[in-house]
């Protein structure tokens, strides 16, 4: 199986960030709930550039594959497979979604497309797990989780700079034989 060059989602494209993304990018991180769950704030122009500086880094060294999630030509979104080690069994998927744009169903469409081309993507490279982790109270990741097919797998004791307790949710990479059909 060949993997497209982006995941595909319905009624979104995702592609690699551009550097003309930076305004969208301060005004999306406005959002005091999307600032209290990221690490990295982006508050100028500046901040924007390093950020985007970073997805292009991650992508040239294969640990990190970020792509803005756009709707109708607008950012409305991030999701990100972070491989610490290229060609290791598991990776991360992140996400955010942009304030205007919540409960539109946009994080699980973004996570199924990513989970999709991850595992077409890196099949041959070894990638059987991805893990979506969050902040035991953020129970709008749970939901993200759950509708895009990440089972429960435990919860984590706090670990800084997270202060509180958070879940891993797990998907697994299937196997021809177990989704009825050959890859």
């Amino acid at each position: 199986m060949t993997a497209a060059a982006n995941p595909v989602a319905e009624g979104l494209v995702l592609r690699p960030f551009e550097d003309a993304d930076a305004p969208a990018l301060v005004e999306a991180y406005r959002d005091e709930t999307l600032r209290r769950f990221t690490r990295t704030p982006v508050d100028d122009e500046e901040q924007a550039a390093h950020w985007l500086g970073q997805q292009r880094e991650g992508r040239a060294a294969g640990t990190r594959y970020s792509f803005a999630v756009l709707d109708a030509g607008g950012l409305v979104g991030n999701v990100v497979l972070k491989r610490g080690t290229p060609g290791g069994e598991s990776a991360e998927v992140g996400y955010w979604t942009a304030g205007p744009a919540r409960g539109r169903g946009v994080a699980p469409r973004a996570v199924e497309a990513l989970t999709a081309w991850a595992f077409a993507a890196f099949a041959e490279d070894g990638l059987r797990r991805i893990d979506l982790l969050h902040e035991g109270d953020n129970h709008a990741s749970c939901r993200v989780a759950e509708k895009s097919g990440y089972a429960f797998a435990e919860i984590l004791p706090a670990f800084p700079p997270y202060p509180l307790d958070g879940h891993r949710h797990s998907r697994k990479r299937l196997d021809g034989s177990e989704r009825g059909s050959s890859e």
